[in-house]
């Protein structure tokens, strides 16, 4: 009897064991890059490069088992790589839910992949049940490392905190702004209400679907697709109100089409591809890039195949360079996907090779400091609380 609770217990150490290593081993699996670091450019796009401000609309990195402060050699930011990649604003998006299989075409909500990452995790049991708490807890964790970065990450919550930043910024650009985002609003839980909560804890760009629908309208990959429900509509009518900005990743075509009828402010894309070099069903049409920019808004080009339908430098210029043809340079931004589950030509520290990318493409300097940065800055700056 003692031999086997002894084996029984070995077996559920062991089990435990397991279960508790699973993120990193699923971290490792699914951040990857083409190459590994370092990543070489020619002096004269590294040169150009560290004259900018580089700003990314879409980064996962809360999700994981990760220090942001600590540098890894795994998964594709934090922040001492930010900051050999030049990068001076990104923006963390908290995921709370998805799907079993991350089907690009058709998911149900009635699966989640997250609640086990979660308890592996050992984030608080309050997470376990409560896709809000999901969130709250993640915009916990960028605001302990702002803390403990000793002044290394700044959080910005609106355009004075952003402004005070930048003049910083120029005069050491050895820091970066973080800006908090999230995937989707099934966090809400139906509750217009919450939307105060993610508010006051620094949520300022809202995704309104990820890979399901939910209470706010349909997702380019969920079961209906439909467009803005009622609950929809009050929802953007109040992140209107509080200058929170609408964010159409993984929207279904109808409710971009329900949300662009209703915006009075700019709306954006964080991370997205274009029909016109990869046809899929959450990448953008020319009808609603245009109407898009029409707002005033951005276009977050992203790396991976997906977006671009290959995993290199070129195919994101080619979606950068379409993109921009047809609705400006002014509209156009990086949105990278980094650590979202997906494959990447390089990690943050290599993106002076899109800077050579985009100036082999013959983009002038000007417009590739708008690209790589000077567009977000600008969108802020004008809708920032």
């Amino acid at each position: 009897m003692r031999k086997t609770l002894i084996v029984l217990l070995l077996l559920v150490a062991v089990g435990l064991g397991i279960f508790f290593s699973l993120p990193a081993y699923l971290d490792r699996k699914m951040n990857t890059v083409a190459a590994p670091p370092p990543y070489p450019a020619s002096d004269t796009a590294t040169a150009l490069h560290n004259t900018l401000f580089v700003a990314d609309l879409h980064d996962d990195a809360l999700l994981w088992d990760r220090n942001l402060l600590d540098r890894h050699d795994h998964g594709h930011t934090d922040l001492p790589r930010l900051l050999e990649g030049h990068v001076g604003l990104q923006v963390f998006s908290t995921v709370t839910k998805t799907p079993r299989g991350l089907n690009y075409e058709r998911n149900g909500a009635d699966s989640d992949n997250i609640t086990p990452l979660v308890i592996a995790q050992r984030w608080p049991a309050r997470t376990w049940n409560s896709l809000l708490e999901r969130a709250l807890y993640q915009a916990e964790l960028l605001d302990k490392a702002a803390a403990d970065s000793q002044g290394k990450l700044t959080l910005i919550r609106g355009r004075d905190d952003l402004a005070r930043y930048l003049d910083a910024w120029q005069k050491d650009p050895k820091q970066l702004a973080g800006v908090l985002a999230t995937e989707g609003l099934h966090p809400l839980e139906g509750k217009l209400e919450n939307i105060d909560r993610m508010y006051d804890a620094g949520f300022r760009i809202m995704g309104l679907t990820h890979f399901f629908d939910n209470e706010v309208g349909g997702s380019a990959h969920g079961l209906k697709k439909g467009g803005l429900t009622p609950f929809g509509r009050q929802v953007i009518a109040r992140l209107e109100e509080k200058k929170m900005l609408v964010d159409l990743a993984h929207a279904s075509r109808a409710l971009i089409d329900d949300v662009l009828a209703i915006a009075t402010r700019p709306v954006l894309v964080s991370h997205t591809g274009v029909e016109g070099t990869c046809a899929g069903v959450r990448n953008l049409t020319d009808a609603h890039l245009q109407r898009i920019a029409a707002t005033g808004g951005l276009i977050g080009i992203g790396y991976w195949d997906g977006a671009v339908c290959d995993t290199s430098v070129k195919a994101i210029v080619k979606a950068i360079r379409y993109a921009a043809d047809k609705v400006g340079v002014q509209h156009i931004a990086l949105g990278s996907d980094f650590d979202g589950a997906v494959h990447t030509p390089f990690d943050t520290s290599g993106l002076a090779q899109l800077t050579q990318g985009l100036a082999e493409a013959g983009f002038s300097q000007s417009d590739i400091a708008a690209i790589m940065g000077g567009n977000v800055r600008r969108l802020l700056l004008e809708t920032l609380p």
